[in-house]
């Protein structure tokens, strides 16, 4: 993974890096990734236990969902012998943890700077 440093502004490198914050924003934007990903990490499930763990999504944009996040190598889905579909969080999946901290604390300031504009 490629390291980048910040040191001084670069107007044609941030140009470059566009596409590829786009294309991590793609992956994890959906209301439903972080909830999935954090449902799994809690222990394989199958695709009814996911579906009442995550009240409010519907089984097609739940296994929309899940089609991409396998697609995108985010989990793994694993079919047992008795047919039972697994689906489990994977390493890389852990991969995320800084981005989604970074990106929780952003929102929590810009939450709070937005309510204090309104007062």
């Amino acid at each position: 993974m490629e390291t980048i440093t910040t040191t001084t502004h670069n107007p044609a490198r941030c140009l470059e890096l566009i596409p590829a914050a786009e294309d991590a924003l793609y992956v994890i934007a959906s209301k439903w990734t972080m909830r999935i990903l954090l449902a799994l990490r809690g222990g394989d499930k199958r695709f009814n236990e996911l579906q009442r763990h995550l009240s409010g999504i519907s089984a097609r944009v739940l296994s929309n969902e899940l089609k991409g996040l396998e697609l995108n190598g985010l989990i793994a889905r694993r079919t047992l012998d008795n047919g039972t579909v697994l689906y489990m969080h994977n390493d890389y999946a852990d991969s995320l943890k800084s981005v989604i901290r970074e990106l929780s604390l952003w929102g929590i300031q810009h939450k709070q700077k937005i309510r204090n504009k309104e007062i």
